[in-house]
């Protein structure tokens, strides 16, 4: 009997400790699992998130090369993490814009990345994404007057219009004192939050020479009331610089142009091309540009246009993309700006990039060597 006892013993003793053994080793194996995913996001976490997501993309339209570029960035990024895209184009068409918005929403995206035409025309589809708990992430333009805007993901779109008017500042030589030149000032979309920044950007860099006589504007046509360009539209552009050289420059010439978007200042060049510029006798004015489209960079080689501001959309790709999981798995995305960005309501956390001014001396090694565009593209 004592025998059997201790054989019980024995066993029930032996039943305790492997019991024991197999709750240690799960917690252990959950742990390290967990640890795993934390530190390596890249893999299993990047792909358990993906998967049976569906991140919707409105983008402003394909007219640009620019924002063609941004959506199918965005959208290759996405696919190779395991995630579904719904990217739409509004083509400038702000009832559009809202249309394909609503209808994402409606097919129940996980996530919103908007491009705005109109950053005050989504409040009412900001709302109902909200009430559907779609996160928004604003991509490049503020969203505006909407607590509904969870991260903002674009470039320091001050330093962009302090980066234009330091390098009129360089070539024209207005430190060393010299003037008086003739400038003429063109403003980006009123509807466009950048469009402000870029200015006021440009202003607290060329405001001073304007004070002082050092840069002269013929037509006293300032702030954004009156230099702004609808839509960032190259004819608007090319309409007002017909009127300007009209109404002021019949015996006087154009020295430096500041413009703020590529299209917006080959419209600029067309007018001025129209009346005579580009002459040995006459040459082109200095004029900026930005977003280092096609295009823009093209009249660059030719001699131009004179600089353009570059805007890495692959970087700001990324950032959206991180942002997108962040938001997917509670989780706080890199920000670098938490007092910028003012939409009206809250102030959006915002993750800014850098952007790099470009011009017939930098060009190859900015766009080329960084594998941004092929000699091919650019016709060489």
């Amino acid at each position: 009997m004592k025998k059997i006892l201790v054989l019980l013993l024995v066993l029930a003793l032996t039943l305790s400790l492997v019991a024991c053994g197999g709750g240690g080793e799960a917690p252990s194996s959950g742990g390290n699992g967990g640890s795993n995913g934390d530190s390596t996001p890249a893999t299993s976490g990047q792909e358990s998130t993906g998967a049976g997501k569906t991140i919707g993309i409105a983008m402003p339209t394909q007219s640009a090369q620019r924002w063609i570029n941004d959506g199918n960035g965005m959208k290759e990024l996405l696919e190779s993490k395991g995630y579904k895209v719904d990217l739409q184009f509004g083509e400038d068409v702000v009832e559009n814009q809202v249309l394909q918005v609503e209808n994402m929403i409606t097919k129940g995206v996980d996530v919103l990345v908007i491009a705005s035409i109109d950053g005050e025309a989504l409040t009412d589809v900001l709302s109902k994404a909200a009430d559907e708990n779609i996160p928004v992430i604003a991509y490049d333009r503020l969203l505006m007057n909407s607590e509904h805007v969870s991260y903002y993901a674009t470039f320091d779109n001050f330093q962009v219009g302090v980066e234009q008017a330091s390098y009129i500042e360089e070539k024209m030589g207005l430190k060393e004192g010299k003037g008086p030149f003739n400038i003429e000032l063109f403003g980006g979309s009123p509807d466009d939050n950048n469009a402000y920044f870029f200015y006021d950007g440009a202003m607290s860099i060329l405001q001073p020479y304007i004070d002082e006589g050092q840069l002269v504007v013929r037509s006293g046509q300032m702030g954004m009331d009156k230099v702004s360009t609808l839509r960032w539209d190259a004819a608007t552009a090319q309409a007002r610089m017909d009127n300007i050289l009209t109404a002021y420059y019949t015996d006087a010439k154009v020295d430096v142009v500041l413009s703020p978007y590529d299209p917006i200042t080959l419209g600029v060049i067309s007018s001025l091309k129209g009346v005579g510029y580009g002459s040995e006798d006459l040459p082109l004015p200095i004029i900026t540009g930005q977003d280092a489209d096609v295009p823009g960079v093209k009249s660059i080689i030719a001699g131009e246009q004179t600089q353009t501001i570059f805007k890495d959309t692959r970087e700001l790709a990324k950032v959206a993309v991180e942002m997108c999981e962040a938001v997917l798995t509670d989780k706080d995305p890199s920000i670098n700006d938490t007092e910028t960005y003012d939409n009206g309501v809250k102030v959006v956390p915002s993750y800014l990039l850098k952007p790099i001014s470009v011009d017939i001396n930098n060009y190859k090694e900015v766009l080329i060597d960084s594998g941004y565009y092929t000699n091919e593209d650019l016709g060489l």
